[in-house]
């Protein structure tokens, strides 16, 4: 049976250009529909947090206009969220975590990320671990990209550098009203970095398979990024 390890943001806000701090979290369908699939697949998973601290859901992922207008939709995610409410209540610190405990990380998204996974230590240990090795499984979806930029190769290069991904785009953001006032774009810094950014329409499901590496560009990518992690595992068990 595989074992998963999923790093929500412990953070609650997110640090503005002109200071201010905008209130965020993690993504709530990011976390839950990848959880419904993996755990119907019967995938053993582990929640983890910066300093085990209690992860928080974005209010705005819970609301109807955030996600376009579907009600019951809305009602499925919170549904998981009570479902999966100790769980969340009780993660494991990421600088405890081993990464040789598990076959596959994945990180959802919301901008929480871009405020503490994306210069997280312990983060970018996990990941320098796991991404090198074929026979594991790195994933993310959205914003949970931005926890790449924590992770270096010895000689002092970016572990993703020349990597096929995708992650939530410029326009997206711009879409989304918070670009103007962002202390950086993702699909930029990742591009700038050396990443090989791929795209599909905005909003739309969209994912990039690496190899090893399996990346959701927005929200609606979950469950088509968490069906590519199971067979990513699948595949790598035989």
């Amino acid at each position: 049976m595989s074992s998963v390890l999923i790093v929500l943001s412990a953070a609650r806000v997110w640090t503005q250009m002109d200071g201010t701090q905008h209130p965020t979290g993690f993504w709530a369908e990011e976390f839950t529909v990848p959880h419904r699939v993996l755990s119907e697949a019967g995938v053993t998973i582990t929640i983890a947090t910066p300093g085990g601290r209690i992860p928080v859901a974005d209010a705005r992922s819970l609301t109807i206009e955030a996600n376009f207008g579907d009600a019951e939709k809305v009602a499925e995610i919170t549904s998981h969220l009570e479902k999966t409410k100790d769980l969340l209540a009780t993660p494991v610190r990421l600088e405890d975590v081993n990464p040789e405990d598990f076959d596959a990380v994945l990180i959802p998204g919301g901008h929480g990320p871009m405020q503490d996974l994306a210069v997280n230590p312990d983060m970018g240990r996990v990941l320098e671990r796991l991404l090198p090795d074929p026979t594991k499984v790195v994933a993310a979806l959205c914003h949970g990209q931005a926890s790449f930029l924590s992770a270096g190769n010895p000689d002092g290069s970016w572990l993703f550098k020349g990597r096929k991904l995708t992650a939530f785009t410029d326009e997206e953001e711009r879409q989304a009203g918070l670009a103007d006032n962002a202390p950086w774009l993702l699909e930029h810094r990742l591009r700038t970095a050396g990443a090989q950014h791929e795209a599909g329409p905005a909003w739309g499901s969209y994912v990039v398979v690496d190899d090893n590496l399996v990346t959701g560009q927005n929200p609606g990518s979950g469950e088509a990024a968490a069906e590519a992690v199971l067979k990513a595992l699948a595949v790598r068990a035989n």
